[in-house]
């Protein structure tokens, strides 16, 4: 019976890193019954009643070794871990888990990760601290270079984000009480997070969201998948509309999932927000504000281009109502498109679990 500790970004009430753990926990039931699985979590005794596991608090160092000690394979992931945008501190955490569980002579894994942004010393700390990393699975090709470079003994497959093989349960979600019911009309899902550069992109969202409004009678509902900060900052960008869009409560990973499946189009800055609506099959636009967004719909070979993106240009009024026009009036072949991929990036977000098994059964 192997047992598996999950280090990632978990606990802190992130739909989409919840929807993660879901999945890895759905999975590793469904194919290795026989496993243990042990999380890192900000919210330990949460997390264990959720998804009926074990869970460790993540900040204390000494629970933590322990959790390692007792492990049979280490993983770290998925989510974008391995970057130091965020910080050098956050980076130093999560890679400093891998070389102690390879101190520890425990099989280490890099599961579904996005890897990257990182400058020189994020460079430095990866190329030290994962050299004895034993596999590694990431979610697009720009991963897999730079992972390759830095840790180039590594056997590193591309796949795809878990999130991919999400199901929705089978008892169906009331949406009415958000105004999303049937009888409600279209409606197109915003999911915003903070972001350097955002006033420009808030500027380009909030005429979007007019767009939508006036012109196609597509009203528009802030979803805040990130909790708290991300609904301040869709406020902001309510507060910047001519229409009426609404901001809706923070909820459950099942109904945030219902949401994105019913809506009309989806306007994304949260990946995980854009990874269920290419599940569903639902047109999107993009706003890439980390790399791992433009490789997402390079991955899916999606025709549309961003709405925004960091330190591109911005779209002009014109540029930015042409591209919602184009959202509206292509949305049948636009979805189309998404969901002729979905076998095949089901298939590859499968191979995470494939690639575990393997070194879960390496002797």
């Amino acid at each position: 019976m192997a047992r598996v500790l999950l280090s990632g970004y978990y606990g802190f009430g992130n739909l989409g890193d919840e929807a993660l753990l879901e999945v890895f926990v759905t999975q590793m039931r469904r194919r290795f019954p026989a496993s243990r699985v042990e999380v890192l979590s900000a919210t330990p005794q949460m997390t264990a009643a959720t998804y009926r596991i074990e869970a460790t608090p993540r900040w204390d160092w000494r629970a933590v070794r322990a959790a390692i000690a007792r492990a049979d394979v280490v993983l770290s992931g998925g989510g974008g871990l391995l970057q130091n945008r965020t910080s050098l501190r956050s980076l130093l955490y999560y890679a400093a888990i891998l070389r102690e569980a390879a101190r520890a002579r425990r099989k280490t894994m890099v599961f579904a990760q996005s890897v990257g942004p990182l400058d020189l010393w994020g460079r430095l700390v990866v190329r030290t601290f994962c050299k004895r990393l034993d596999r590694a699975t990431v979610r697009d090709e720009r991963s897999r270079s730079l992972l390759h470079e830095l840790a180039p003994r590594t056997p590193i497959e591309r796949t795809a984000d878990p999130v991919f093989l999400y199901d929705l349960p089978d008892d169906a979600e009331d949406l009415s009480g958000q105004g999303l019911g049937p009888e409600s009309g279209a409606y197109a899902v915003i999911s915003v997070r903070t972001a350097a550069g955002f006033r420009d992109a808030a500027a380009v969202l909030a005429r979007a969201v007019d767009r939508l409004a006036s012109r196609h009678a597509i009203r528009s509902a802030f979803l805040p998948l990130g909790g708290a900060a991300d609904a301040a900052i869709s406020t902001d960008v309510i507060r910047a509309c001519a229409s009426s869009p609404v901001l809706l409560p923070e909820c459950s990973l099942a109904k945030a999932a219902s949401i994105v499946r019913g809506a009309r189009v989806v306007i994304g800055m949260r990946l995980h927000s854009l990874v269920l609506a290419a599940r569903y099959g639902v047109p999107f636009l993009a706003m890439a504000y980390d790399p791992k967004i433009s490789a997402l719909c390079e991955d899916l070979a999606y025709p549309l281009p961003p709405l925004w993106a960091t330190g591109q240009e911005r779209l002009g009024a014109r540029g930015a109502d042409e591209l919602v026009d184009r959202l509206v009036a292509q949305h049948d072949a636009l979805s189309a498109q998404l969901q002729s991929q979905r076998d095949a990036v089901q298939a590859a977000a499968g191979r995470n679990f494939d690639v575990l098994g393997e070194l879960m059964g390496d002797d």
